[in-house]
């Protein structure tokens, strides 16, 4: 049992805490109570990394006029493509600086895209839209894009892409983190299980470039939520267009 427990762990990048792998062992047909996955976890020195450090900022100033906070820290959907976070975060390892702007979906926490760069410029903010444009705005739907008030989502080149793509513009207030903080949360989850927890003096940015994307590409097909019922987003996404293709 030990074994299946720190082979979890390991798998997972060891940012599994006990509810975690106690879902896991779920999947695996072993049921065992989280006192007993916790202590077991506590035998075998499987500890979830909890550092933190402070957050980029990118917010320079009133720029032109901003739009209605739509969202209004009501970060729940009732379907995929309905709401969508984005903001910019940054990584700073002995190479350089590498700058992270993804679209978080309100419904399952999905990432529906999330390029990166060295420069933290209207260029990255854009193409993340650009990468989401055809998977979020569809139809007749009109899917809410919200923000920080940061400049890139002030500046003509972001506004003509919603506005021609017909989706709602959403900004939270100046400095009021909790404004967008389902988003700042995919942050910190991603720098607490993936980034403090490793030394990167070795890494180029090109490589450090790659596992983050490949750390996203786990975090949505296959990191259990204990909040979608122990399923990755992906898996949560699915299940719930196959429930209502059957309706």
């Amino acid at each position: 049992m030990r074994y299946f427990i720190s082979d979890l762990f390991e798998q997972n990048h060891r940012c599994y805490g006990y509810r975690r792998i106690r879902s896991a062992l779920g999947r695996l047909h072993i049921v065992l109570s989280g006192k007993v996955v916790r202590r077991l976890m506590k035998e075998e020195h499987l500890i979830v990394a909890s550092t933190r450090r402070r957050r980029y900022g990118s917010y320079p100033g009133e720029i032109s006029p901003a739009p209605e906070n739509v969202i209004n820290r009501d970060f729940q959907a009732t379907a995929p493509n309905e709401k969508g976070l984005t903001d910019i975060t940054e990584f700073q390892i002995p190479a350089g600086k590498v700058y992270l702007s993804p679209i978080t979906g309100c419904f399952d926490g999905l990432v529906v895209s999330w390029p990166m760069g060295t420069r933290p410029d209207a260029g990255l903010v854009n193409s993340v839209l650009d990468a989401a444009i055809e998977t979020i705005a569809h139809g007749n739907a009109r899917p809410i894009v919200h923000p920080d008030r940061g400049a890139r989502y002030r500046w003509p080149g972001w506004r003509s892409r919603v506005c021609d793509a017909k989706l709602i513009r959403s900004m939270s207030r100046k400095g009021c983190l909790p404004g967008n903080a389902a988003c700042e949360g995919f942050f910190g989850r991603l720098k607490t299980e993936l980034f403090y927890v490793r030394n990167w003096q070795s890494v180029t940015i090109e490589q450090f470039i790659e596992i983050v994307n490949s750390s996203i590409r786990w975090y949505n097909e296959k990191r259990i939520k204990i909040s979608l019922g122990s399923l990755s987003p992906l898996e949560y996404e699915l299940t719930s267009k196959s429930w209502t293709d059957r309706r």
